[in-house]
């Protein structure tokens, strides 16, 4: 399973950007897709997950409020809007794909993309 994010850039603070990955996997439908971010010297975090149908989706709390995720199932890809971006939200963002239930543990991501940069300037 290939997985390829794209749509990060530099932006100012209170910006919105729109971040996309789209998977090579026919199967993608039957996957949980999630998002983490990696800041610099940091470990890397959940941010959002979505369910196969889009229908269920659960977001760590410094994002609620703020970020959306979403799936289309036809284009095999995952969405992640975020609006009032802040100076913290300046990480590499990368998608992950997962079978099974909700989860924001990063080992419970067998299916990883390489990231794209976000930079949040204040």
């Amino acid at each position: 399973v290939q997985l390829q994010a794209s749509g990060g850039g530099l932006v100012q603070a209170g910006d919105s950007l729109k971040l996309s990955c789209t998977v090579s996997d026919h199967t993608f439908s039957i996957y949980r897709m999630g998002w983490f971010r990696q800041a610099p010297g940091k470990e890397r975090d959940f941010v959002a997950s979505v369910s196969w149908n889009g229908v269920d989706s659960y977001y760590a709390d410094s994002v609620k409020g703020r970020f959306v995720i979403s799936r289309d199932n036809a284009k095999n890809t995952v969405y992640l809007q975020m609006n009032s971006l802040e100076p913290e939200d300046t990480a590499v963002y990368y998608c992950a794909g997962r079978r099974g239930a909700q989860s924001t543990r990063v080992d419970a991501y067998g299916s990883w993309g390489r990231g794209t940069l976000v930079t949040v300037s204040s």
